[in-house]
């Protein structure tokens, strides 16, 4: 909910039901008061208020938010994760350029890009990358001859079908092998962080995931994803938006502060990202619920060139349209896009030879950079 969070509006209280208003280190920037270590570091933080779609079904949203194009049967489209890989290419070879925690596979795959360009998954994030270190029973000679011996036998298979996915696996593969006897392995243990940088983002799943992920930044990962479920609030709003908020809270601002002070926040792009919003209506027959609300909603970004304690586009008093500088969700990957270098009007084909560009028709929204 863009109300109970970053545009809410503190005059309507039959919108707003219990949720408090409080200021931030932003002038003129006001956030819900679920998010009191937030509203500490909005000093930092682009809040574009003006983001708007037409998807209001989850399934449609989340894919158009990762790939920037409608789902369509007939195409998977790249993540946009493996956009970056594929025209930016990797900081480290060793490790993987693109990494999603607790995302969904199908949100974050390569698309026609093929597997190469997919995250590599990671559930829970204490626990890191699974299944990569070498068993303690099997030594590291019999580890090459077993290689070895499963590369002769899938060699009459990759002759016999010389298709780019074939190709592709074998390529992974070798990734993967490469990764299980590299240093940059460590990145992925967060076991490895301090005790107060422990207790500055907190204990949650999510808080995890945000440590892990300054840890694969700081190893040369270009692109991370950390995904905390659980918005969907038909029933009973406020209670649960309280819940989200308050893992959200402090592993979003302990990231900012923990990137800054190593000197990263300039060179690292954060983005807080949604599908849709929520209905300023309160629903009192489900307990004070709100619906799926994709006419209006807000996006974060911090870091990366991106103006600190700004605000960009608003919404009607309500929340319920966009009033300025509406952001349509492609021009958000787009804007990340820049930010990151890459070339936006670069097309790239599909199998069936259909052009794509990393942000299909969307523009840059330039007025956010310093």
């Amino acid at each position: 909910s863009h109300l109970d969070t970053f545009d809410p509006k503190p005059k309507r209280k039959e919108l707003m039901g219990p949720t408090e208003v409080i200021g931030s280190k932003a002038d003129g920037i006001q956030v819900s008061g679920f998010l009191p270590k937030s509203a500490g570091v909005m000093d930092k933080v682009c809040v574009i208020n003006s983001m708007t779609s037409t998807d209001g079904a989850h399934e449609h949203g989340s894919y158009i938010l990762h790939t920037s194009y409608k789902m369509r049967g007939t195409v998977e489209h790249p993540a946009l994760g493996a956009w970056v890989i594929k025209l930016g290419g990797k900081h480290k070879e060793d490790i993987p350029g693109f990494v999603a925690i607790d995302t969904p596979p199908e949100l974050s795959s390569g698309g026609f890009f093929g597997p190469t360009y997919g995250a590599a998954p990671i559930g829970d994030p204490k626990q890191g990358l699974q299944d990569c270190r070498r068993p303690a029973s099997v030594t590291a000679p019999d580890f090459e001859r077993r290689l070895a011996l499963a590369d002769r036998l899938n060699r009459n298979f990759h002759e016999k079908f010389p298709h780019e996915d074939v190709a592709a696996y074998s390529s992974l593969y070798d990734q993967a092998v490469r990764l299980m006897k590299s240093e940059d392995l460590k990145a992925f243990d967060i076991g490895n962080e301090t005790a107060a940088t422990k207790e500055l983002y907190g204990e949650s799943r999510f808080a995890q995931g945000c440590l892990l992920a300054r840890r694969l930044v700081e190893h040369g990962v270009r692109f991370v994803e950390v995904s905390l479920g659980g918005w969907d609030t038909h029933f009973d709003n406020f209670t649960a938006v309280e819940a989200r908020c308050s893992e959200f809270d402090q592993a979003y601002a302990a990231l900012l502060n923990d990137l800054a002070s190593r000197g990263l926040l300039d060179k690292t792009l954060v983005v807080v990202g949604t599908e849709f919003g929520r209905t300023p209506e309160i629903q009192p027959q489900n307990r004070g619920g709100r619906d799926h609300h994709p006419a209006a909603f807000s996006c974060l970004l911090a870091g990366g060139g991106v103006k600190g304690g700004f605000k960009y586009g608003t919404t009607d008093g309500r929340g319920s349209r966009v009033r300025e500088n509406p952001v349509q969700i492609s021009d958000l990957n787009a804007t990340i896009a820049h930010a990151l270098g890459l070339p936006l009007e670069e097309k790239l084909q599909s199998p069936s030879k259909r052009p794509f560009t990393i942000a299909d028709k969307g523009v840059p929204v330039m007025g956010v950079f310093a």
